[in-house]
């Protein structure tokens, strides 16, 4: 058994109290108030879940770096397909969703003592990341509506190897809940499992549809472990992030580890793989990283024990000059990450969804 094993850690953290705009003692659950997306806050709840309005805007063996709607037409049902299980079920469309009680659903069955370090919370983030990393702000194609990952070929693409495990954990809540989409599905289990693994709240607007498999999009979209600050740049520009972002978004690598039969690395990034800090900025910066010397791909290994380790990617973060400050910034600031990842991952989780302006938003209520 690993060493780095956690069971149940992330429901046991101890955190200093949190002060400004993430405590939330007044708020009522389902209160519809008016909030600007330029200054969003963040509130800090714990298992029942607020809705806000927002505000009218203006409209490859890469791994996880952090990695036409189905209406039948005037009958007011859809149908829900997922090809991996065989699934094709017609579902009414007038039942709204209970998304706190599928957020518990996702929330019940992340710790599993027999899957990697004790929780599925590490491959649901990874699985929200992968559906939502592929936007072209260009071509407004790709990004968290359509989960077109049920099919091939994005299904097969090297980046998204390891996932059918979690696409198929979740299937049991989407059969329980057919009125939800499997976009809205999981993009809502990444931020059950940041915020469920001790992490910040995160803002979720529902509303996103599935797609059929001619929406795949292309290979190569996804960040490239084995590549460095230009990729990264290439890849995250196109989504319409900016160096900030990008180095808050590589904070996810708090969680989770890497495995050989998928990307080909081996490892964890920090001790402590079930629990959502800034610890990553902490390791990349405090420790000495060597080459490691195996008959696998490119990476590096503590020094002084071996047992952790960063990609080529996480080390250009120290190396290029103006993603370094941001590294710094975050490793000595944890609640500086916890807003900047909250607001980032909130943007990726958006991407490719159309809206009008007036959606609401949800913050829920953690597991006690």
């Amino acid at each position: 058994m690993s060493s780095f094993r956690f069971v149940r850690c992330f429901a046991t953290r101890a955190r200093a109290p949190r002060t400004s705009a993430f405590a939330l003692g007044s708020m009522t659950p389902l209160s519809t108030v008016s909030v600007s997306f330029r200054n969003r806050i963040f509130p800090s709840v714990s298992r029942s879940y607020t809705v806000q309005t927002t505000e009218k805007k203006g409209g490859s063996t890469a791994i996880l770096w952090i990695g036409a709607g189905l209406i039948a037409a005037g009958a007011g049902y859809y149908y829900f397909v997922n090809p991996e299980m065989g699934a094709k079920t017609l579902v009414p469309t007038n039942k709204e969703p209970d998304y706190q009680k599928i957020y518990d659903q996702i929330a019940d069955v992340l710790e599993d003592n027999d899957w990697d370090d004790g929780s599925w919370g590490p491959i649901f983030l990874r699985l929200a990341w992968h559906a939502a990393g592929t936007y072209d702000k260009k071509t407004n194609t790709g990004g968290s509506n359509g989960a077109t990952m049920r099919f091939s070929p994005e299904s097969d693409h090297g980046a998204n190897a390891g996932l059918k495990a979690a696409r198929e954990k979740l299937e049991i809540i989407k059969k329980n809940n057919p009125e939800i989409t499997y976009s809205d599905l999981w993009s809502l289990a990444g931020v059950a499992a940041v915020q469920e693994m001790g992490g910040p709240k995160i803002p979720w607007i529902p509303g996103r549809t599935d797609s059929e498999a001619a929406a795949c999009t292309p290979d190569g979209r996804l960040p490239d472990a084995a590549q460095g600050s230009s990729h990264l740049r290439d890849i995250f520009y196109r989504m319409g992030f900016d160096d900030r972002e990008i180095v808050a978004l590589a904070g996810a690598h708090a969680l989770g580890r890497c495995h050989p039969d998928r990307s080909g690395f081996d490892g964890p990034w920090t001790p402590s793989p079930t629990m959502f800090t800034n610890g990553f900025y902490q390791e990349l910066l405090g420790k000495k990283w060597v080459e490691k010397k195996w008959k696998g791909p490119k990476q590096f290994v503590d020094k002084e024990t071996g047992e952790l380790m960063m990609l080529p990617a996480d080390m250009s973060l120290i190396q290029d000059k103006a993603f370094r400050p941001h590294v710094e910034k975050y490793a000595k600031d944890e609640e500086l990450f916890f807003k900047d990842f909250a607001a980032a991952f909130h943007k990726l989780e958006e991407l490719g969804v159309p809206r009008t302006g007036n959606e609401k938003v949800y913050y829920f209520k953690t597991k006690e």
